[in-house]
């Protein structure tokens, strides 16, 4: 009779039969369906390109032509700074330090793009083209997905619906404000801004991030009706060093205060 050979054992090495059938690593990402990232991106890109349609508006009633208000749209593409240039220019700020303002409100987008350059990893030819689609909404719908093909799946769909619906509904909102009337009795100005606070509002989970961005409300109320417009959105960015230090300091002082109470049970305890 023949000798029965046992089968070998997985022993963890490089090359050893396993005894148990495959399976996922334990450290692999969940899979998201492709058709759950294309809706999820399509929600966020139709939601927020609507309201395109307030800025069209908004820039209309603060005096800028047809061509101007378009180009803002089709080239700088970032909402809460167009609408911060078109409400300073409508408070009648000076057309310098509200294009500051903007431009500073949009830095943002640089820093989103250190984060997205590594989750989305575009070819070297394709990043110039992605990067004047690094928004608040493509990111918050970047990050969320579990892999680098959904990633770029809802970065890509979220930016192209964005930036066409954008453009199309700023471009009927130009054309249609005079039907409109008085543009700041709708209210138009606060769509994009509630928007961006959506978005938001779900991503501050920390307690520093909470108090930063009340800190930088209350200074952004506190200096506008004493600055020109767009000076406060600027002086707002204080908010995070200031909270950054007081919050160290707070911290130090509980690590300090901590230390003592245990050198004095320490020292209680030795006599």
């Amino acid at each position: 009779m023949a000798e029965q050979t046992a089968p070998p054992e997985s022993t963890g090495a490089i090359g050893a039969i396993s005894a148990g059938p495959p399976g996922p690593a334990p450290d692999a990402p969940p899979h998201k369906p492709d058709a759950a990232v294309v809706r999820d991106a399509l929600g966020v890109g139709i939601a927020v390109g609507l309201s395109g349609f307030a800025f069209g508006v908004t820039a209309a009633g603060s005096g800028l032509s047809l061509l101007q208000i378009c180009a803002l749209s089709l080239f700088v593409f970032t909402g809460a700074s167009q609408f911060a240039l078109v409400g300073a220019l409508a408070a009648g700020g000076n057309p310098y330090t509200a294009a500051a303002g903007a431009f500073f409100l949009g830095v943002r987008n640089a820093f989103y793009g250190l984060r997205l350059s590594q989750l989305l990893a575009f070819p070297r030819a394709l990043r110039p083209f992605a990067a004047h689609w690094v928004i608040d909404e493509t990111t918050a719908v970047t990050v969320a997905q579990p892999d680098r093909r959904s990633a770029r799946i809802g970065f890509t769909v979220t930016g192209l619906t964005l930036y066409v619906l954008w453009n199309l509904t700023t471009l009927v909102g130009a054309m249609g404000a005079e039907a409109l009337g008085d543009t700041e009795a709708w209210g138009l100005d606060a769509a994009s801004p509630a928007v961006f606070l959506a978005l938001l509002a779900p991503m501050l989970r920390s307690t520093t991030e909470r108090v930063t961005a009340g800190v930088a409300v209350l200074l952004a109320l506190t200096l506008l009706p004493v600055l020109p417009a767009g000076v406060p959105v600027l002086l707002s960015a204080l908010a995070a060093p200031v909270v950054l230090f007081l919050m160290g300091r707070r911290g130090r002082g509980t690590a300090a205060a901590i230390q003592k109470e245990t050198t004095e049970k320490k020292g209680g305890r030795d006599s």
